[in-house]
């Protein structure tokens, strides 16, 4: 204990140590406004997992006095997959609502422009951890199955796959494409292209006289 401790102020974390404090316990993790670009799992690893989930649930719980509860526990398995393709889903239909909505707002600026292309990448991205999850769930509720002799299902809502882009990804996709249309378009006047050969090509009014003939 030294005399001028009690005048030593209190330290606080700086920004930088607590953003390295949380890189080193858990990683990179990108915000909920940026894409992600990690890649999903591939199918045959989520498959595995899955399989690997079931056989250690019914090779520890089987023929023993828990083997009452097997069935619930593999349905709240398959109904955990299930709720959490909901949520993404959910998160998907926001994302639709901001595209549409930054679709109005567009007004030729690159900041408005730029903030609905990273929308449409974090709604691929979205759509990429959905099917994803729905492949965990569908792997399951056939293993459920297996497992049961009874067919897996929601008690409540429905249970859908989806493999398709939705509306409103189109819709951005299209402003993105005729956006870049327009901008080539603006250096390129409309209308047939003209070509001559041969001549004096410096003489405009013998030019426009024989175009005047066509």
């Amino acid at each position: 204990m030294y005399a001028h401790d009690e005048f030593e102020p209190d330290h606080t974390s700086s920004p930088t140590d607590t953003m390295i404090q949380d890189l080193q316990l858990y990683g990179y993790r990108p915000a909920a406004s940026e894409a992600d670009p990690r890649v999903t799992p591939e199918d045959h690893v989520i498959q595995t997992a899955v399989a690997d989930i079931f056989d250690a649930l019914i090779s520890t719980m089987a023929d023993t006095s828990l083997d009452f509860d097997l069935d619930e526990i593999l349905w709240s398995t398959v109904n955990t997959f299930h709720r959490a393709a909901e949520r993404i889903e959910t998160k998907l239909d926001d994302n639709e609502q901001a595209q549409k909505r930054l679709q109005r707002e567009q007004d030729g600026s690159e900041v408005k422009s730029v903030q609905l292309e990273t929308l449409i990448e974090i709604g691929q991205g979205l759509i990429d951890r959905r099917e994803s999850m729905e492949l965990f769930r569908e792997t399951a509720a056939d293993l459920f199955l297996k497992a049961t002799g009874t067919h897996w299902s929601p008690r409540s809502g429905s249970r859908t796959s989806h493999r398709h882009l939705t509306a409103a990804m189109i819709d951005s996709r299209d402003f993105i494409a005729a956006k870049k249309r327009a901008e080539t378009e603006s250096l390129v006047p409309p209308g047939p292209k003209v070509a001559f050969s041969g001549g004096d090509t410096t003489d405009h009014r013998l030019i426009w006289d024989r175009l005047d003939q066509t």
